[in-house]
């Protein structure tokens, strides 16, 4: 993501990484701004290192960081950006105006930006643009990559995060008594397969996406846009399913189904937004795809 002749990198699992920059940078009464909703993992770590989150709402469908909701969420005591783009649980990828406006704040603000950028391969619309090589930025971000999801090796928990030196001698000093080492032959196949590249991994996903959308729309669902990542987020409203919380606690009993309601993502689980949001994987075989849509069918809640 970024010119490792400019920085240097320290290698470990991104959500890993993330924790450790977290730990780093964060104190007690600090408070973080993170994309709302988000990865869940966000707010514990947050917490565990004594600060508070601050979430700038992302609104459906479109999902785009807002300045005035960037402006609100600053206060005297934010310290650090969480940044995660290409954006799980949407599926948004953010474009140069957005970058610019939360670049800006940061700029203005001194905060330390620290960025999520796994998915940062697994683009179907737009282009993904590191914060990092925006002016004035290099300095203060840590970026976190990862094999987990651009090469489908969760599993292998092999990731890096890379920076500037002074801000990387402060995440490498937290992982000196977090996990201390990774798995060395994992991290060794790792750069044999960060040079491959992740193409062909890209186009069978978008085609999944696609797969999946027509599924869910044919059923009666309102399917959002996913321009990136893993997931795509369905409307569950249209099926007389307002709560999506109650719609996937029933799912698996109903129509041997799993998966997440956005609530489960957001600091308001009652915002209205959000409440009749179903976030779906489809990092699947299509086998399971057709399975799980053939499943939804025979609901009794479906039409």
């Amino acid at each position: 993501t970024v010119d490792p002749e400019a920085g240097v990198q320290v290698t470990f699992g991104a959500t890993e990484a993330i924790a450790a920059a977290l730990l780093a940078f964060v104190g007690a009464g600090d408070e973080v701004l993170v994309l709302d909703p988000s990865y869940d993992s966000y707010a514990p770590i947050v917490a565990r290192a004594g600060g508070a989150v601050q979430p700038v709402a992302l609104d459906p469908p479109s999902w785009r960081v807002e300045p005035a909701a960037v402006e609100a969420a600053v206060t005297e005591r934010t310290r650090v950006l969480v940044l995660n783009s290409p954006h799980n649980p949407t599926g948004r990828v953010l474009d140069c105006d957005e970058l610019e406006t939360l670049a800006d704040a940061c700029r203005r603000h001194d905060l330390i930006v620290i960025t999520d950028e796994v998915y940062e391969h697994l683009v179907y619309a737009g282009r993904h643009i590191p914060i990092a090589t925006l002016p004035g930025m290099f300095a203060r971000t840590v970026t976190v990559s990862s094999l987990g999801k651009t090469h489908s090796l969760t599993g292998w928990k092999v990731g890096w995060a890379s920076g500037p030196p002074e801000l990387i001698a402060r995440v490498r000093g937290v992982k000196q008594f977090l996990t201390f080492a990774g798995g060395t032959p994992f991290q060794h196949a790792a750069a044999v397969g960060v040079a491959l590249g992740a193409q062909d991994l890209a186009a069978a996903l978008r085609a999944k996406r696609d797969r999946l959308a027509a599924g869910l729309s044919n059923l009666g669902y309102a399917v959002l846009d996913s321009a990136g990542t893993y997931f795509l987020n369905a409307d569950a409203a249209p099926l007389g399913e307002p709560d999506a919380r109650a719609l996937c606690l029933r799912l698996p009993h109903e129509a041997g189904v799993a998966a997440i309601p956005l609530s489960a993502f957001t600091a308001d689980p009652g915002r209205p937004a959000t409440r009749s949001l179903v976030r779906f994987a489809f990092c699947k075989r299509e086998a399971v795809i057709d399975a799980a849509l053939a499943r939804l069918s025979t609901n009794a809640r479906c039409p």
